[in-house]
This record gives structure tokens, C-alpha cells and sequence, in this order.
């Protein structure tokens, strides 16, 4: 096998692996949101849970994306982990459609043929003004580029009846009963390890087997380690993320543990299984002793190829109908292997959403930014509640305790912000659509006020801070007043999260309830300053003590206009009409 043929089969291998990501992006746009609603719509039930997790993955081609859906709606409350677990049961079937996929238009029917055709089409539609026909495009495309890649790969690999020496080896390796098996297995689990994709180990074991390299029994086995190896990729990227991603990355290994187990147990009669529902088809039976496969496009060809396939979703499917009963205690499990971290306060400061996998396509990618500007406004406004406990403090141990606070919320603001903002700026360094680049404008603005709020707690506790020094304190006529206007501002804080919801939800009709928290917030202002200028006038005040007075609640009253800037922005980019 010469170099420019070695080359040429990594390009190829490359260009199957594009073509199966711009296809699977290509749809994940065009379905768009339609899938989180029938995710969050779609799993009251165990067995609801497992078809829409089948529904979504049959979809997208891509079991990662669904998984990253899930693991974000298990944080967001509207998935419980035993649901999310059913889903991934589903994924897990859903993604044996690329197996089919291939077996049937990839070998049966050269669709390469119809690939540079196709591409025309792809580029027409990828020119539209219209995101859809766009999506529509990138999707045709992608779907050109797999099979185009698929049937290079098909043609750089060599063919072993010319090599002798080589075929030799092979069998050699074939040889050792379930050895064999076992090596087979390993072969399965390290490709996908090092190719970071199932569904191309799943072309690459198809191929060796219509070329004749490998036996049918083999092939089988290496199509069982794909199942662990894509388990192993999923625990690598979970391994940063937080606690709910590391349980659902678990529960995913745990299923393909167990079912490759019983798989190797059973591993002859699961495989005569196999070959008889084959022989229904009207084809031979690639289990059967003897069986030789003589080319793709030859009878046995397309039995072994339709075997493989067999096999990878009768695996996935037999495996849900198992632990479909046991999803509590694989729930149990997961959560006892890995615990929740002892320090809760930590936990709750990280980023809860990007960080559940992969980044995922970019339209997903923005919904699990939004999750976690939602969750950041939440922080914030657990911010203001010190802010009013240190305006309420007298003594100044515990009020030196609320500033340290303050000021490590005020921190907290800063990275929360540096970490979404850098996690926009990956996603808009994808091809995103028009609407899509709306949205994140208006994320970094959002993102941007909600950091100045957390300036705006640590600024009071200078305040209060410049005014212990100089030992002055506030009557309690005065810290009525000051928690008269942080309940004003609790009031505003609260419509913000709710209107963040609404946006998020697709049900933002109007922000009034946003400008009447805003009036309410300048009224109170308004009246408090001029009484303050009216008792000071009348020499009832200290002047010293009336300027820190004056500048807490102007403080508080710029928290109120972040906050309405932010209704502002969702207004104009989520707001339905």
C-alpha cells in the first residue's frame, strides 16, 4: 500500500467525517427548536422518554447532540435524571440509523454518483437569504461529502487477494477463537477512541468487512468495542463538566457495559439470532459456518453488511427493553458513584450548562448559553440579599463578613461573564445563521449588564464601609427607607427573571411589567431625595451621613436601570408578535 494510497484513504476518512458534521448541523438547525420541544413535551414515561430519544437522534444524526439537550434540561429542572437516562436509551438506538444509512445507500446503490449532482443543489440552496433553504443546503452537502467519502475510502482500500502475505495476517489474527473476539473487540473500542466518532468506526469495520478483510463474527465484535469507545469519549468530555453531565455520561456506560457483557456471554446464539433474521430478508445467512463474503455488491456482500447493521440495532434495542425496568437503580447508581460535591456554595458558582459536553451545533449551543445567563442572573440576584443584609448590619464583624461577600460575588460576576462571552465568541466563530447572530449580540449585552449588577453590590458595601470609617450610621427611619428601595429592586430583579424565561421559552409577548418595576424604582428614588434634601434644609441630618445615604440609593437605582436594559434587549430580539 503506497503513501499517496494511505493519504488518500485519511482523506477520504476525513471527508466522510465532514460530510456526517455539516449534515448533522445542517439538521440541527433546520429542526431547530421544534426538538426541545418535543424533548421537554415528549417524556412523562420511561418508554416516551426512550422513542424521543430515538426520534431526535434518527433526526440529527448525532447522539452527542442529544445528549448535550438532555443533560441541559436536567439542570434546568425540566427533565428529572431517571427521564434524561430514558432518553439516552433511545439516543443510543437512534444512532444505529447511520449503520443503515450507509449499508443501504452506500454499498447496495452507489449514491456517490448522485453526490456531485447533489452538491449543486446544496450550493443553490446555501445561497438563499432564507435561513431555512441555507440549513437546507448545508444539510444536502454534508450528505454529498459522506458518501462521496464513503466511496473513496471504498476505493483506496486495498484489495488483500493481491497481497497474499497480508490476507494471511489477517486470518492469522481471526484465528483464535473468542481471542479473536476479544481482539476484535479492543480494535473496535481503540478506533473510536482515536477517531472521536462511532458512526465512522461503524463505516470503517463495514467496509473491511465487504472487502472481505475480516469475517462476519469479527466484524461483529469490533461493532461491540465502538459501543464502549464512544462511552469513553462521552466520560473524557463529561470529566469537566459538572456533576448532572458526569451522571449521564455514567448511566450511558453503564447500558453499553452491561450490554456488551450479555452480548460476549450469548456472542454465538446472539449472532445465529442474527443470521436467521437475515435469511428472512431472502438473503444467506452470514452467521452460517463457510459463509465467505465475495464483494460489496454480491448477494453475501449485502447480507453481511445488512448482518452488521442487524446487529447494532437489535444490540441497542434489546438492551433498552432490558433496563427499561431498571432505570431507578441505574439512577441509584450513577448518583452514588458520583456525588454531589460537598461544597455546595462552590458547585453553585460554576457554570452549570456550557459545561454539559462537546459544543454542540451553534443553535444549541446559544440555547445552553441562554440556560446559563438565566442561572447567572440568579446568582446576582442572591448578590442583592447581602446588599440589604450589610445595609441592616450593626455590628462590625458580621457586617466585614457580608463585604467579603459582596466582594467575592462581585469576582463571581466577572468570571461568569468571561466564561460565557468566551463561550459566544466559539460559537459565532462557527457559521451561524442571521438570527442566530441576533441573539448572541443581545446575549453579550445581557451578560454585560448582569456582571455591572455585581458592581453594584460590591460598590454598597464601600459605602457602608467609607461610613463605619468615619463612624457614622443611619437611624432606623433611614434603614427603613434604604430596605423600602432594595425591596423595590428585589421586586424589578425577580420581573427580570421572569421575562429571561419567557424569552427563553418562546413566550415574551411585552416587557410592561418590566417598566412598571422600573417607575416604581425612579418614583421611590425621586421621593426619597427630595425628602432627604428637605430634612437636611431643616438641619434634621448630618450632611456626611446623607451623601452615603444618597449614594446607596442611587446605587440601587442604577441596579434598577441594568435591569431594565436587559428586559429591553430581549424585547427586541425575543419578543413575539
Amino acid at each position: 500500500m503506497g503513501i499517496l494510497q494511505i493519504f488518500t484513504l485519511l482523506g477520504a476518512l476525513g471527508m466522510f467525517l465532514y460530510g456526517m458534521n455539516l449534515m448533522s448541523s445542517g439538521l440541527q438547525k433546520s429542526a431547530g427548536d421544534r426538538l426541545r420541544t418535543l424533548l421537554s413535551a415528549m417524556t412523562s414515561n420511561p418508554f416516551k422518554g426512550v422513542l424521543t430519544g430515538l426520534s431526535i437522534t434518527s433526526i440529527i444524526q448525532s447522539s452527542s447532540a442529544t445528549t448535550v439537550m438532555v443533560v441541559s434540561f436536567v439542570n434546568a429542572g425540566l427533565l428529572t435524571l431517571a427521564q434524561a437516562i430514558g432518553v439516552i436509551m433511545g439516543a443510543n438506538i437512534g444512532t444505529t440509523v447511520t449503520a443503515w444509512l450507509v449499508s443501504w445507500l452506500g454499498f447496495k446503490s452507489d449514491i456517490s454518483i448522485l453526490a456531485v449532482p447533489l452538491m449543486l443543489f446544496g450550493f443553490l440552496f446555501s445561497n438563499s437569504k432564507k435561513n431555512q433553504r441555507k440549513n437546507i443546503g448545508e444539510l444536502i452537502v454534508g450528505f454529498s461529502l459522506l458518501f462521496l467519502g464513503l466511496s473513496f475510502m471504498k476505493e483506496s482500500v486495498p484489495d488483500l487477494g493481491q497481497t497474499p502475505e497480508v490476507l494471511e495476517f489477517v486470518k492469522a489474527w481471526s484465528g483464535h477463537g473468542f481471542g479473536s473476539v476479544l481482539i476484535f473487540f479492543a480494535l473496535g473500542t481503540i478506533l473510536t477512541l482515536v477517531l472521536q466518532s462511532s458512526s465512522a468506526t461503524m463505516a470503517i469495520t463495514l467496509i473491511m468487512l465487504s472487502m472481505g478483510w475480516i469475517p462476519f463474527d469479527m466484524a461483529c465484535a469490533m461493532v461491540l468495542g465502538e459501543n464502549i469507545g464512544t462511552t469513553i469519549t462521552a466520560n473524557i468530555a463529561a470529566a469537566v463538566a459538572n456533576t448532572q453531565a458526569k451522571r449521564a455520561a455514567m448511566s450511558h456506560t453503564i447500558f453499553n457495559v452491561f450490554g456488551v457483557i450479555w452480548a460476549l456471554i450469548l456472542y454465538s446464539p446472539f449472532l445465529g439470532l442474527i443470521g436467521r433474521i437475515i435469511e428472512l430478508f431472502g438473503l444467506p445467512n452470514p452467521a452460517a459456518e463457510g459463509f465467505t463474503v465475495t464483494g460489496p455488491n454480491t448477494e453475501s456482500g449485502i447480507a453481511a453488511l445488512y448482518g452488521l447493521s442487524m446487529l447494532h440495532t437489535l444490540f441497542n434495542t434489546i438492551n433498552t427493553f432490558i433496563l427499561i425496568w431498571f432505570i431507578k437503580y441505574i439512577e441509584k447508581v450513577v448518583i452514588w458513584l458520583i456525588k454531589t460535591p460537598a461544597n455546595q456554595e462552590h458547585e453553585a458558582f460554576r457554570l452549570k450548562y456550557i459545561s454539559a459536553g462537546p459544543l454542540a451545533t451553534p443553535e444549541l449551543a446559544v440555547e445552553q448559553a441562554f440556560d446559563e445567563i438565566i442561572h447567572f442572573a440568579q446568582i446576582s440576584k442572591n448578590g442583592l440579599s447581602y446588599a440589604k443584609s450589610a445595609i441592616n448590619e450593626k455590628e462590625s464583624d458580621k457586617f466585614e463578613e457580608l463585604r467579603g461577600k459582596l466582594i467575592k460575588y462581585e469576582e463571581i460576576s466577572d468570571r461568569i461573564e468571561y466564561e460565557i462571552a468566551a463561550f459566544l465568541n466559539e460559537v459565532s466563530a462557527s457559521q451561524i445563521s442571521e438570527n442566530t447572530s441576533i441573539k448572541i449580540k443581545a446575549m453579550y449585552k445581557i451578560i454585560g449588564e448582569l456582571e455591572s449588577l455585581g458592581d453594584s453590590g460590591e460598590a454598597i458595601s464601600r459605602i457602608l464601609s467609607r461610613r463605619n470609617i468615619h463612624r457614622k450610621s443611619f437611624d432606623e427611619e433611614t434603614i427603613k427607607q434604604l430596605n423600602s428601595m432594595a425591596d423595590a429592586v428585589e421586586n424589578a430583579y425577580q420581573v427580570m427573571i421572569e421575562n429571561l424565561l419567557a424569552a427563553h421559552n418562546d413566550t415574551l409577548t411585552d416587557i410592561t411589567n418590566a417598566y412598571s418595576a422600573e417607575e416604581r424604582i425612579n418614583n421611590l428614588r425621586n421621593y426619597l431625595r427630595d425628602k432627604e434634601i428637605e430634612d437636611l434644609e431643616n438641619s434634621r441630618k448630618n450632611y456626611q451621613t446623607s451623601v452615603y445615604y444618597m449614594d446607596i440609593v442611587n446605587e440601587l437605582e442604577r441596579m434598577g436601570d441594568f435591569m431594565i436594559n436587559i428586559s429591553q434587549d430581549l424585547e427586541r430580539v425575543y419578543k413575539q408578535k
